[in-house]
């Protein structure tokens, strides 16, 4: 059972449920944690909070001391029915695998539907296993590959993207694995309709006449209709599909549905479609630098998506998506390829030239929230690859 406590009660191996702050103040990757180490402990305490609370059931009580030391906390045992965590390194070998695996997948089902046939959901089941595996592992190597993208295979691509971006939202919102893997099932397949679209209103350059919007709508009825009659299709991953193009004011399609009416499922869909869309290159449009995309939903939250998923799911890829190019306040360039281990502005970062003298350096990783007194980095601001004719893909590969 939760109980409110004094932030001066508050001690290590006790978790935190909820800090009584917006997210933007405290700049903690996730909402609710095991308070591990002291220096989490001294953030929390220069909040300009004076209560929070926390989960006796899941850590340790007020009445319950000594507290865990930082030492303990590293050398314990992960919870029971946790995977261990793997290095980034480790991880990224076994994610390019299911990452073209489950390219593979989604192609073929299309091909199935275009031929008319039913899907069969155990060709799918499999990879959503493996996609899910890793993300409890170590995100960051499968959201890594989500920035690598080819314009001729947007459709496949924007359906494992989904999937992974789907995967790691549910499992930063702590849901239960069985629910996670359903709802990777409705994101990997949530555009199969699109195989039914015309090719020339799908891949038009320029922007869609109303019969053809029409028509291009129309893929959502498409999915959502293939998969309500697929043998063992899960009630989650049917929300998935039908309402991705739903919105809280009702202005989304197919059925407009509003508020109430939307699944949580269904809104973190919608966030995840979007967010995705908005940072491809497309025929008709160049896609937007990650943290742009994110200031982008938080504008259109109050109307269109729910503001705390839309701030959960910032919270879920960082304000620095890994992929992303930044400069240092030091004029080194570098690229994210983790995600915040201390808070959503300190990412590790690899770096690789001096923006000032436009010169190639020393690839090296940089931890943002570990770093030395009086050398301290911080991000100055984000660059577009393009412009310093980087291709991320090549940098996120690079081992150091």
């Amino acid at each position: 059972m939760i109980k409110t406590i004094r932030v001066d009660q508050l001690q290590m191996g006790m978790y935190v449920h909820d800090l009584n702050c917006d997210w933007l103040e405290h700049g903690f990757l996730r909402p609710r944690f095991l308070l591990k180490t002291e220096t989490d402990l001294e953030r929390i305490r220069r909040l300009a909070i004076r209560e929070l609370v926390i989960d006796p059931d899941k850590g340790s009580d007020v009445s319950q001391t000594p507290p865990l030391t930082e030492s303990e906390t590293a050398s314990a045992p992960p919870p029971s029915g946790k995977r261990q965590p793997t290095t980034l390194t480790d991880e990224r070998v076994q994610a390019k695998r299911i990452h073209q695996e489950a390219i593979g997948v989604v192609s073929g089902l299309m091909a199935d539907v275009r031929l008319g046939q039913q899907i069969d959901l155990e060709r799918a089941n499999p990879v959503i296993g493996e996609m899910v595996d890793s993300i409890f592992r170590n995100q960051d190597a499968l959201l890594g590959l989500t920035r690598i993208r080819n314009m001729d295979r947007y459709t496949f691509e924007h359906s494992v993207n989904v999937t992974v971006l789907m995967v790691s939202f549910a499992h930063s919102l702590e849901l239960e694995r069985a629910l996670i893997h359903d709802i990777g099932i409705g994101a990997l397949l949530h555009d199969l309709g699109k195989i039914l679209v015309p090719s020339e209103i799908l891949n038009k350059p320029g922007r869609l006449t109303e019969e053809e919007f029409a028509i291009m709508r129309g893929h959502v009825v498409h999915s959502r209709d293939i998969l309500a009659v697929a043998p063992g299709i899960p009630t989650a991953a049917l929300a998935v599909a039908a309402e991705h193009h739903e919105r809280l004011d009702g202005s989304g399609y197919p059925d407009g549905k509003a508020g109430a009416q939307l699944s949580r499922l269904g809104q973190m869909a919608a966030i995840v479609d979007v967010y995705d869309a908005i940072t491809s290159d497309r025929v008709y449009h160049k896609g937007m630098e990650p943290p742009l995309a994110l200031r982008k939903l938080l504008e259109w939250s109050p109307h269109l998506f729910d503001p705390r998923l839309v701030q959960q799911f910032i919270r879920c890829v960082g304000i620095y998506p890994v992929g992303t190019l930044v400069r240092l306040r030091s004029g080194r360039l570098g690229i994210v390829i983790e995600s915040s281990r201390e808070g959503l502005f300190q990412p590790v970062v690899r770096v690789f030239m001096d923006a000032k003298h436009r010169r190639y350096l020393a690839v090296q990783d940089v931890d943002l929230s570990r770093q030395r007194k009086g050398l301290e980095e911080r991000i100055e601001r984000v660059e577009s690859p393009e412009q310093w004719r980087i291709n991320p893909e090549e940098l996120l590969r690079m081992h150091c």
